[in-house]
């Protein structure tokens, strides 16, 4: 009988804090679905370990939004994945994005944008988000789920002058959880990543 219980990592980097106070209540969402097991998984601290993340069945990347891209020591982790790549080692895993940035909106879809194509050059299988954008009508408001309307990942805003204790608000923390959620549920469904072998190349004349 297959064994339906599947990990989820997710791997961030956080520059403030508020990333990081943002993944766990993704964490939090995860270990709220039944046979899901949620790990954090700081990116900065791998060097050039990735036996958690080889050992997933789905991760969620998670970067705070600098100039319109992920962090530089987000943007490090990337290009440290060449031999994972290489030898196809994350394919079929599912995968998921989120980020925050000070603004509203703050370019945050080039920052998804750019972890979903690292995804599909992995062989990765992405999953967006699921909930209705929220805030967009006069009967809206700020404390709606996905208040920043966002399908290809999740969004949240903090403002430069609060810390992680305060920002991002409760409404981006309860979207979080909710994505949390959605991965999870879709890596149950999905089921376990398979092995995967490293790639033979041949010769070519």
């Amino acid at each position: 009988m297959q064994d339906k219980r599947v990990s989820v990592a997710v791997a961030y980097h956080s520059g403030f804090g508020h990333t990081e106070t943002l993944a766990k209540s993704v964490v939090n969402g995860i270990n709220s679905i039944e046979n899901a097991d949620g790990v954090l998984v700081d990116v900065t601290g791998l060097n050039g370990d990735f036996a958690i993340l080889n050992n997933a069945d789905a991760i969620i990347f998670g970067s705070p939004t600098y100039l319109g891209s992920v962090s530089g020591p987000f943007k490090m982790f990337m290009d440290e994945t060449s031999k994972v790549w290489f030898d196809r080692g994350w394919q079929n895993k599912l995968a998921a994005g989120f980020t925050v940035s000070a603004s509203q909106s703050g370019d945050k879809m080039t920052t998804l944008v750019q972890m979903s194509v690292f995804a599909a050059q992995q062989g990765m299988i992405w999953v967006g988000a699921n909930d209705m954008a929220g805030n967009n009508s006069s009967a809206g408001s700020v404390e709606d789920i996905n208040r920043l309307g966002s399908y290809l990942g999740m969004m949240a805003q903090a403002n430069v002058d609060e810390g992680p204790d305060v920002a991002p608000p409760n409404a981006d923390h309860r979207t979080a959880e909710s994505f949390g959620k959605r991965i999870a549920e879709a890596s149950l469904r999905w089921g376990k990543a398979p092995a995967t072998q490293p790639q033979q190349l041949e010769a070519t004349a």
